[in-house]
């Protein structure tokens, strides 16, 4: 039981040297540039393990009901870095941890419900400054996965710091894993503020994903996740571009280069994921 939840919750945070020895060179490099020092929040809930099945069948469910991870953006303030914001578009960057704080809620709401399901939740949680510190355009940073990520604009950070959580989240051998983030102003732009952009490869997850928008009224819109636009964020000094080459599609480029990080080592995805980009609904 959680001491701060009352909750069978089991509750992680990761600090700097952990991440370093993990190899979370995304999280790091983004967090660098300020005082408060990044973390890397990792929440469990074991909900399908505390019911009344007998000992056999708990174990069978164990091995076999692998987990829903939820990845949520943690950025607890975003300036923009070095590439610096305009004063209109950052004063509600507190809100750019809004798919943190939703994925948190969520793993305790299912612990409050008693839900007979494995959740875990993780959150990368930097701040986005500018500082002598700061990750600057033109670095590459090693991503835990090993694949190295040349930063083209420090204020596209929120898809740098989910490489590392949508490759550890593998360490789970999930069933499904949905990442949750503010992270374009470009599905703003596409779907206005009504609806959040929804990104999978999976046609049976975007029908229940928009099925259950429709009945919550939280609205979620497919996007296309073709394998064309790749060309726009392949890198030249790394693997790959935090940014689109072009102006047009950035929501659909910061897609595509979060599903880089969901593929195993021959390049096959490593498990179900969707990607819900919630910067249209973040007020």
């Amino acid at each position: 039981i959680d001491a701060a939840t009352g909750l069978p919750i089991t509750v992680s945070v990761l600090d700097v040297r952990q991440m370093e020895e993990l190899g979370m060179g995304a999280v790091l490099g983004v967090g660098r540039g300020s005082d408060e020092e990044p973390k890397f929040i990792v929440m469990e809930y074991w909900g399908a393990e505390n019911d009344d099945l007998p000992a056999l069948r708990r174990a069978a469910t164990r091995q076999a009901g692998n987990p829903i991870v939820l990845v949520g953006k943690g950025v607890t303030f975003d300036t923009g870095g070095l590439n610096l914001k305009s004063d209109t578009n950052m004063y509600e960057m507190h809100m750019d941890m809004s798919g943190g704080a939703a994925v948190i809620h969520a793993l305790v709401v299912a612990a409050k419900l008693k839900l007979k399901k494995n959740i875990v939740a993780l959150v990368p949680a930097v701040e986005n400054m500018p500082s002598g510190s700061s990750y600057h355009p033109g670095d590459v940073l090693r991503s835990m996965s090993g694949k190295t990520i040349e930063v083209l604009n420090t204020d596209a950070e929120g898809r740098v710091i989910l490489a590392d959580a949508l490759h550890y989240a593998k360490k789970y051998k999930p069933r499904l894993v949905v990442d949750v983030a503010t992270l374009t102003g470009a599905i703003h732009v596409a779907l206005g503020a009504h609806a959040s952009g929804l990104f999978t490869n999976n046609h049976d997850l975007e029908g229940r994903f928009r099925a259950l928008g429709e009945e919550t009224g939280d609205y979620v819109w497919p996007m296309p996740l073709w394998d064309e636009y790749e060309s726009e964020i392949k890198g030249t000094f790394g693997d790959w571009a935090n940014t689109g080459k072009g102006r047009y599609g950035g929501a659909i480029n910061a897609a595509l280069f979060l599903y880089q990080f969901t593929k195993d080592e021959r390049g096959k995805e490593a498990y179900p994921w969707v990607h819900i980009d919630i910067a249209s609904r973040m007020t």
